[in-house]
């Protein structure tokens, strides 16, 4: 059977103070009114059904994700007592699953970018389900298809087409984040797409890769699929490090576990559509309506001779926050916290929540 396991376990520093402990970025309402979770659970629902669809997420945020998704079983919330990184965000997922169903075909999606057109986007999922019902040895991954130079992406280099057609392709191997000029230049030669960081496969042929690359996490997360009550004893036990790294790399580098006679490899899905990750207050600015000045404003604002600021107010209506003389600028004013900076610092953001919670604990972060 087809299941679809929404990864939704990120803290999202870099928008807060919006982003908290008890409420991370994926919860939050930034767009239309609805959370990204939200949006990323109605991408997949037509996919796969209600019942087939989980959620790996921080355990401190079971509580709110099943508010958040009530079409949903309670039973499909997966609670991490810490965060381990991607690799256990999948292998975990992967273990429940393969011991609920040894058919199961699972696709790890995001809950942390808007994509657009949705329906485009159902059609690559449901072809990398078909590529990994089709060939056991195959890890799915997907290639969001670029339209411009972007260093804050990873990157995919293509092979070989598969079946004739490069809407599905051999992966030679993954690229980090580039600087520009490097970025420019996989653009310009047309054999890279970005990567999403989204995955299908046989929860069994990933348990296989598993043991054969990270052999002391697939022990891990297979006592934890048998025995689910010692979780908070053996969760912290599972290496941290990303699934990229641990398990994608090395397979298409050809280090993976043979299956069926074959060895793995990973395979990439064409995903033309437009991609957005919202990992920042200047990214969150581009989905907000703006005014004549190019000002991105939410809640009650008051804006006077300022251009091109983000000014967001979630203390409710009896709190107005005025802006005067400003550009470039991010405001953002909830019940306990006001944050200024210039868009140009926004990525530092993250420094100030450290230094928020080494100076005043964890009341503020």
């Amino acid at each position: 059977m087809r299941y679809v396991v929404i990864m939704a376990g990120g803290s999202g520093k870099r928008l807060w103070p919006l982003s908290r402990q008890g409420m991370p970025k994926q919860l939050l309402r930034l767009v239309q009114g609805k959370s990204l979770l939200r949006m990323a659970f109605e991408r997949v629902v037509d996919v796969v059904g209600a019942d087939q669809v989980w959620v790996c997420t921080g355990a401190a945020y079971s509580e709110v994700v099943r508010e958040e998704l009530p079409e949903m079983p309670v039973e499909n919330i997966l609670g991490e007592p810490v965060g381990r990184d991607s690799l256990n965000a999948v292998a975990w997922p992967a273990a429940v699953l393969d011991k609920r169903d040894p058919d199961a075909v699972v696709a790890m999606v995001t809950a942390d970018q808007l994509i657009e057109p949705v329906d485009v986007f159902q059609d690559a999922l449901r072809r990398g389900f078909e590529a990994a019902e089709a060939d056991a040895s195959a890890l799915v991954t997907f290639g969001v298809v670029p339209d411009r130079p972007h260093t804050g992406y990873g990157y995919l280099h293509r092979g070989e087409a598969i079946g004739g057609s490069d809407e599905l392709c051999e992966v030679r191997e993954f690229k980090e984040k580039p600087d520009l000029a490097t970025a420019q230049s996989y653009v310009d030669s047309g054999e890279y797409w970005w990567n999403a960081g989204m995955f299908v496969w046989r929860a069994s042929t990933f348990l296989e890769q598993l043991q054969q690359l990270v052999p002391a996490g697939h022990s891990v997360v297979t006592d934890i699929a048998e025995q689910p009550e010692r979780i908070d004893e053996l969760f912290p036990q599972l290496p941290k490090i990303s699934v990229d790294y641990a398990i994608m790399e090395p397979v298409s580098h050809g280090r993976g576990a043979d299956i069926e006679g074959h060895r793995a490899h990973v395979v990439a899905v064409r995903l033309p559509i437009t991609w957005h990750d919202v990992g920042g207050f200047p990214a969150l600015g581009e989905h907000l309506d703006r005014d004549e000045h190019g000002n991105a404003i939410d809640g009650r604002t008051l804006v006077l001779d300022s251009w091109e600021n983000l000014v967001i107010n979630t203390a409710g209506d009896e709190r107005l926050v005025a802006v005067l003389g400003l550009r470039d600028t991010v405001v953002v004013s909830t019940q306990d916290i006001t944050l200024v900076c210039p868009s140009s610092e926004a990525e530092r953001i993250k420094e100030l929540v450290a230094k928020a919670e080494s100076d005043h604990g964890l009341k503020f972060t």
